[in-house]
């Protein structure tokens, strides 16, 4: 994998350099002191990953992001000397198109922190290796859209990944305290930065937004976040857990894995959602879900970030709807809340 690495701090750089280069498939092609020496270099010779730094002088790590994404897009995973003290950088960020966080290693040859660098680098390369493929399983559209709430219930739920924090802002940004959906969100990010999302969302949303706990069950008005290294899923009696298995899904925590599994217990109503994000996770499950006529959305591609999870749903025939970003939250609104939609 060709690799640029964007810091500040000579020791640390010297350090993501000599990690990376210590195996042989990847190559560092080049080296920026700040974000607008990296946004210059990029447009000069795009790598497969970009190393960025948060915080930097001249420009920092959000912006230079945000311009790599709109003028040469490629894969970017932020490395930071702190990250939770950065958490709302680290989010806009991710918003702006980055894949992931890690630590900045110190450098050792065997220091966790740098094994945790090379794992996320041997993820991307895996993400930026899928092939496009048309998944079999396509059928035609029910006649009919089940929207009903048994019991008053209607799950909401959400698979993201690159930009999907930033998406979740906009999106659970114009549900009122008072929403009578039960909102359960699959964000593709390690366990160990999901409780700095849901705070950072907290601090900006009407709704409560929690880190999901074993036997926890989807509320009205509350927005349950997984932090796990495992796969999220719905038992039979409505509560949510936790589950290594399967193991060969290569998404931690996937959609896939927990739409399936809402497809199986879910009695309610239920609406779908697959937002900004590189792969193909939740296509399937989707699929699941539409079958069996519920409302199914997918981001377009204009206001995604990375058009790969919604592109993944649509080609599969598995969205019902395909919705600009700023659309999708006014689309719940209506559906669930059609008289305060309606200004009565």
């Amino acid at each position: 994998m060709k690799i640029g690495i964007v810091n500040d701090m000579p020791m640390a750089l010297e350090t993501l350099r000599r990690l990376v280069t210590n195996d042989d498939r990847h190559e560092v092609v080049w080296t920026a002191e700040n974000g607008r020496v990296a946004v210059e270099k990029c447009a000069a010779k795009v790598p497969d990953l970009v190393l960025m730094d948060l915080i930097m002088p001249v420009m920092g790590g959000v912006e230079s992001t945000r311009r790599i994404m709109e003028l040469s897009p490629c894969p970017i995973l932020i490395v930071t000397a702190s990250v939770s003290g950065n958490s709302a950088k680290v989010f806009e960020a991710m918003g702006a198109g980055a894949l992931d966080v890690v630590a900045t290693p110190v450098f050792a040859a065997k220091n966790a922190s740098g094994h945790e660098l090379l794992q996320k680098i041997e993820r991307i390369g895996v993400l930026i290796g899928l092939k496009e493929r048309r998944l079999d399983g396509a059928t035609a559209k029910p006649k009919q859209v089940k929207v009903q709430h048994q019991d008053g219930q209607c799950l909401v739920v959400i698979g993201c990944s690159t930009g999907g924090p930033q998406a979740l802002l906009e999106i659970m940004g114009v549900l009122p305290r008072n929403f009578p959906g039960s909102v359960v969100v699959v964000q593709h990010m390690d366990e160990q930065f999901t409780p700095g999302l849901a705070d950072w969302l907290n601090r900006q949303l009407e709704l409560e937004v929690r880190i999901m706990r074993e036997g926890d069950r989807p509320q009205p008005g509350v927005v349950l976040i997984p932090s796990t290294n495992h796969h999220m899923i719905m038992h039979p009696n409505k509560s949510l857990g936790y589950s290594e298995e399967p193991k060969s899904n290569f998404y931690h925590p996937s959609a896939d894995v927990f739409f399936k599994s809402v497809a199986r217990s879910w009695r309610g109503g239920c609406i779908a959602m697959l937002l900004t994000g590189m792969g193909r996770d939740g296509a399937e499950g989707m699929l699941s879900l539409y079958k069996q006529g519920h409302l199914t959305i997918a981001q377009d591609q204009k206001s995604s970030i990375v058009f790969g999870m919604p592109k993944a749903a649509i080609e599969l025939g598995a969205a019902r709807e395909i919705l600009p970003l700023n659309a999708i939250g006014l689309r719940l609104m209506g559906v669930l809340m059609p008289e305060r939609d309606k200004g009565k």
